[in-house]
């Protein structure tokens, strides 16, 4: 009889059947518009609480795939998902699928343990800035620069001006400060597993799967589904947290749907902006 009332009953109510919520992290951090989202708090925080709400979870996953972008959105999303698991109490298995560098890389270390595949890119422990000189350019065509501020740094690095060395030097001592930030975070959550040379591990370079695990940024070369029915049985839960996109698509963790991405393919400027420079972090890694 019990057998029976068992199978009257939709799966997903069962009791004592162990359940990991997957949370999916794709796409550059921060580099957001109101049709192309990237990953930001904003963004990420309702599914997180989801994920940790979720009765009796064993776990919750996080499948990453991001070449990384602001340091300070990486860092929200980091800090959400610590402060949840803290608080419920539920550890947290971070997999990375083809790129989890930088912010990405930043992101996978809230989790307890973290897996990816032999041919993943991990790493890039660093903090880049990158821009472009105009000043030549505008001469050439004879167009002048007409720039009123109160506050002499005001116009720090302006394309439209020559390099002042001054100004370079100030940006480098805060990119100095958020890389130190950085590395002491890595530290804090891989501690004694990492090896190798920390002026190799925080070089900003970054590492196939393999090479991560033997440098201790990673513990073991898996993937989501495996490594869960390996560890909770055959009969894991594992549902994925979703979002209902502006149309009423489903829409898995972070992305959009196709109908939002023709609108988005018609092209505002500042979605085109967004583009190239989501395609040139991602290029960076060869991807």
């Amino acid at each position: 009889m019990r057998d029976l009332i068992r199978s009257l009953i939709p799966e997903r109510l069962w009791t004592g059947m162990p359940v990991v919520p997957v949370v999916r992290l794709t796409g550059t951090i921060g580099f957001s518009t109101p049709l192309r989202p990237g990953i930001t708090l904003a963004g990420t925080a309702r599914l997180l609480d989801r994920a940790f709400g979720v009765k009796n979870a064993k776990a919750v996953a996080l499948v990453i795939n991001s070449p990384g972008g602001s340091p300070v959105q990486s860092h929200l999303v980091y800090r959400r998902i610590r402060q949840l698991s803290e608080e419920k109490k539920i550890p947290v298995i971070a997999f990375v699928e083809d790129v989890g560098a930088s912010g990405g890389y930043m992101i996978a270390c809230a989790a307890d343990e973290i897996f990816c595949d032999a041919s993943s890119i991990v790493g890039s422990i660093g903090v880049v800035g990158a821009t472009f000189g105009l000043d030549k350019a505008i001469k050439k065509i004879g167009v002048e620069r007409r720039v009123y501020t109160a506050g002499k740094r005001k116009v720090m690095l302006d394309p439209f001006l020559p390099e002042s060395p001054d100004d370079v030097r100030r940006l480098k001592a805060i990119q100095e400060h958020i890389h130190e930030s950085f590395i002491a975070l890595v530290k804090e959550r891989r501690g004694a597993r990492l090896r190798g040379q920390e002026s190799a591990l925080f070089s900003g370079e970054y590492w196939a799967g393999k090479q991560a695990m033997e440098l201790g940024l990673v513990d073991g070369l898996d993937d989501v589904r495996a490594l869960l029915h390996r560890r909770y049985g055959d009969k894991v839960r594992t549902p994925l947290m979703v979002e209902r996109g502006w149309f009423g698509r489903r829409v898995p963790g972070v992305g959009i749907g196709q109908l939002e991405q023709a609108l988005t393919d018609m092209g505002l400027a500042e979605n085109v902006v967004s583009a190239v420079e989501t395609r040139a972090l991602w290029a960076r890694y060869g991807l």
